[in-house]
This record gives structure tokens, sequence and C-alpha cells, in this order.
């Protein structure tokens, strides 16, 4: 485990620190699909996603969610180091969007490590900072992009994360995550194919502007 943790943070963190999350990280492997974290849980460990990828959703009063953001291999979610701090039940859902590998941490070793790693220190500001970029990218789409382009950055991201061109994803899904309509979803797909920048199968899309 020590050759995957320094793969992906050996460049972030001392060999002290490397030593020390692969002595007390509990190693998890995670399905397609499955949640991870659920509104209301209270979380008591932090998640180092050592592959794979997990998408973030908040739920509206409605019980209907929309997707935040995405975190990949290499990755922490700031949402959830804050409501380890705080002790706080979760407000948001993660899922896993592929079979996803992840290193758990235990609160009470994140705190410690705050005073003695400057590195760990700078790393979870720098998670701050990089979740808070993408919450606020999340609000501009909704704020001020149309739907086509919402999809078209929903898929690009898609792909991103999942290292493929090749997203595997019905229209149902893509609505849910969107928190829009499959038929909105449906017609919206068919105009971008006819625009050229992606191409329809049967429950597959594939990205052309990667």
């Amino acid at each position: 485990m020590l050759k995957e943790v320094k793969h992906h943070y050996g460049y972030l963190f001392e060999n002290e620190l490397l030593d020390e999350i692969c002595e007390i990280g509990v190693l998890k492997t995670i399905p397609e699909g499955e949640v991870l974290v659920d509104i209301g849980d209270y979380i008591k460990t932090m998640p180092l996603l050592l592959s794979g990828a997990v998408k973030v959703m908040r739920e509206d009063d409605n019980g209907s969610d929309l997707l935040l953001y995405f975190i990949e291999q290499g990755d922490t979610c700031a949402m959830t180091i804050t409501c380890c701090m705080g002790q706080k039940k979760s407000e948001i859902r993660a899922i896993s969007e592929t079979e996803t590998q992840l290193l758990m941490i235990p609160v009470k070793k994140m705190a410690e490590w705050m005073h003695k790693y400057t590195s760990w220190q700078n790393f979870i500001l720098q998670s701050y900072n990089e979740r808070m970029k993408e919450l606020l990218e999340a609000i501009d789409t909704l704020a001020f992009l149309k739907m086509d382009e919402r999809i078209l950055n929903y898929l690009r991201d898609k792909a991103m994360v999942n290292h493929d061109d090749v997203i595997h994803a019905t229209h149902q899904e893509i609505a849910h995550d969107l928190h829009t309509s499959r038929v909105v979803v449906s017609r919206i797909l068919k105009k971008l194919e006819t625009e050229g920048k992606i191409e329809l199968f049967r429950n597959n899309i594939k990205f052309k502007d990667l």
C-alpha cells in the first residue's frame, strides 16, 4: 500500500507522514454507484482517493439531487473535512462514479497532523480552495449557462475524471444529476450530436472535444 500512497501523494507529503498514513489508514474498495456518505450521516473518517472517482451531490427540499462536483484520485473532499472537524451531520451525498479505492483517515489524526505536518496543512487548505472554486463554478453554471452548455460541461467533466471519452450513462442518469427531465436531456443530446460535439450510442455517449 505504501507504494500506491507514495505514487499519489509522495510529491505532497514527507516520508514520515506517508508512513503514518499507511499505518493508520483503512483501505476500502467501493463498487460503482455505491453511496459512500449520505445526508445526515456523522462522518468519523476522511477519504483519500487512490483510484476511481466520486461525485458529490446536494439534495433539495423535494429530495431531488444536484451534482456539485467530482473528486478523483489524489483528492479528498472538503465538505467531508468540514463535517469531520466540526462533528456535524453530512449535508452532501457522495456516490462512487466508478469502482473506487479509498484510504480512510480517522478524524483525530486529521487534527493532529494539521499541527504536526506543514505539508498536511497545505494539502487540506488547497483542497478547500479547489472545492470552493468548483462550488462557485456549479453556482455559475446554474445561474448563467443554458441547459445545453450545462450538459456539455457535465459530459466533459465525466470524461475527464474517468479518463475516457466514452461516457457510460443513460439520459435519465444525466437528468438526475443535472436536476432536469429526461425529455430535455434527450432533445439536447440529439442537438449536440447534430452539431458534431458528441456521438450517441445505446447507454453510451462519445465526447468529441476533449
